[in-house]
């Protein structure tokens, strides 16, 4: 279940990046109507791109964090998807390409297995007598 949610976070890593270069492309040769909004755009998803990455590569080398991070993106892009599907422009096969990752996504970044792979191994020095983790995190 790792493998296959990993493989769903490098081609939304893929796209995402993509669709940031081909964002930039378009504000380096064509006239957008807005300069300002044209660029607020294109910085939000090469940030999100980032981040998409960011989270695969935590996913990657099995960190408990990248979990969450997974669920954020995909609640995003159900988000996303829902408003794809209305509105004047709605675009429904647009909607389902984003909605089917992100919940096939959102499940196993929950499923009991690889909760376990990304789980943080505590020493036994570092659990107190009621067995909380006194770790601090530097």
């Amino acid at each position: 279940m790792l493998i296959v949610l990993a493989v769903i976070l490098a081609l939304e890593a893929l796209l995402v990046t993509g669709l940031a270069l081909w964002l930039l492309y378009d504000l380096l040769t064509l006239t957008p109507q807005s300069y300002t909004t044209a660029i607020a755009i294109t910085l939000l998803v090469a940030i999100g791109a980032a981040w998409v990455i960011v989270t695969f590569v935590g996913i990657l080398r099995l960190h408990a964090w990248a979990r969450a991070s997974t669920v954020t993106i995909q609640i995003l892009m159900v988000a996303v998807a829902v408003g794809s599907f209305q509105g004047l422009v709605a675009r429904p096969d647009v909607g389902w390409a984003l909605l089917i990752p992100a919940v096939v996504a959102f499940v196993l970044a929950l499923a009991p297995s690889v909760v376990r792979a990304t789980a943080r191994e505590v020493a036994p020095d570092d659990v107190d007598d009621h067995g909380r983790n006194t770790t601090t995190h530097e």
